[in-house]
């Protein structure tokens, strides 16, 4: 009995250190989460405030009146309507083009054998080390020669041709999928896309939806390319719109916070809705 009541206080305070550190993660990681949502409480708080609470001293993060009117003068003052049909159109055309493009080159490069694969896998990781910046005024040369500036063409046609990041990832992804049942596919003789398109694409569905939803994130915050290639008021998305809004009413923060809210939440939506296969595709790229 001594021997196992000495066993016993000596894991005690293992216990009791396990706990300890468990605790101290858990309050660093919500910390961290704090200070990454200190922002967006800020603009929520400030789209429901009223003029007076929005300037009042000192500042306070919720607000003494609220009220709804930010939204309603955020819609007469902004073709949100307008502005979101063109985002909507410009992203949903994004996803639909890295959906067809990307997997198609990453089956070629994990699962298809021929000889310009490596090659064409080290230009792929060559070009993902390239900035944007680097191929702004070229593409932007090649766009205009084509007499595409002002349309979407530049905004949707890249999608189409491949993003580098999301072929890697879901070659990465695709690398796990046995060879063995795209062999057996073969052997009972389909073809190389009837084998794709019934056994790779359903296995590869967690990498191609977080791909989707990196996509659709990416083309519906994307300011820099609209700024750029998009001149028309009419053909405005929601993030150089609110620019736009930002520039001639530089003092109606709450109906810019009310504004910013509208446009934040498909994406918080998106992603809270594909979290399980975003997480999940992520992380099965990750770890290969």
């Amino acid at each position: 009995m001594a021997h196992a009541d000495a066993a016993v206080l000596r894991k005690r305070p293992r216990r009791v250190c396990r706990t300890v550190r468990r605790v101290r993660q858990q309050v660093s990681v919500a910390l961290l989460a704090l200070l990454f949502l200190f922002p967006l409480l800020v603009m929520l708080s400030t789209a429901f405030k009223t003029p007076g609470d929005v300037f009042s001293s000192p500042p306070s993060l919720l607000p003494t009146d609220w009220t709804m009117d930010n939204f309603a003068e955020a819609f007469e003052q902004i073709p949100v309507w307008r502005y979101l049909a063109n985002t909507l159109f410009v992203s949903g055309m994004s996803i639909l083009g890295t959906v067809i493009s990307c997997p198609l080159v990453a089956y070629a490069l994990a699962k298809v054998r021929w000889r310009g694969a490596r090659p064409l896998l080290i230009l792929v990781l060559a070009t993902m080390m390239l900035p944007p910046q680097v191929t702004l005024i070229p593409l932007f040369l090649v766009w205009n020669g084509l007499e595409a500036t002002n349309t979407y063409l530049p905004l949707i046609v890249p999608a189409f041709l491949g993003t580098p990041f999301f072929i890697f990832m879901i070659r990465q992804f695709l690398l796990a999928v046995p060879d063995e049942l795209i062999e057996a596919a073969r052997l009972d003789g389909a073809s190389e896309f009837r084998t794709y398109a019934t056994i790779v694409l359903p296995l590869a569905r967690p990498a191609i939806v977080t791909a989707a939803i990196f996509q659709f994130v990416w083309a519906w915050t994307d300011f820099l390319n609209p700024l750029i290639y998009l001149n028309d008021q009419s053909t405005y998305t929601l993030s150089i719109g609110l620019y736009a809004f930002f520039g001639e009413n530089d003092v109606a923060w709450g109906p810019l916070m009310a504004a910013c809210v509208m446009f934040t939440l498909p994406a918080v939506a998106i992603f809270l809705l594909g979290q399980k296969f975003f997480i999940g595709g992520a992380s099965a790229g990750a770890l290969k």
